[in-house]
């Protein structure tokens, strides 16, 4: 395989380089934020690339879509898009979407309880 210097790799794959980076963002948000509101967010950040992740590997290039017209006929299978991954992926959005509509539903019933979503105050007021 040639040399085709750092630039080639940069832009080569610069898709999977910003899944990377978003999802370390996501995990950050998670790991060293205190609020739990920003929690929720970061693991939703993180739910995204995860997403992308998936849709990036299953890419094929050179195909086209699996949808014939009146009259064609199958090809190769090779030749089309496998739509499994985007169907299972459209299913991980709306299961996304339910956890972080249950979270959230969560966070209101401990902000109206205990006053504060931050963490170290949260625990201080649990154990009064």
């Amino acid at each position: 395989m040639l040399d085709q210097g750092i630039g080639y790799y940069l832009t080569g794959y610069l898709n999977w380089w910003l899944i990377g980076v978003l999802f370390l963002v996501g995990l950050y948000g998670v790991i060293v934020k205190e609020n739990l509101l920003k929690k929720v967010m970061g693991l939703n950040v993180m739910q995204v690339a995860v997403i992308l992740f998936f849709l990036n590997i299953s890419q094929k290039t050179d195909t086209v879509l699996a949808v014939l017209g009146a009259g064609e006929k199958a090809g190769d299978v090779v030749a089309y898009v496998n739509p499994l991954p985007h169907a299972l992926m459209l299913t991980a959005i709306v299961v996304a979407l339910a956890v972080t509509g249950v979270a959230l539903a969560l966070l209101l019933k401990v902000y109206r309880d205990y006053g504060t979503l931050e963490e170290p105050e949260l625990f201080r007021r649990m154990q009064q």
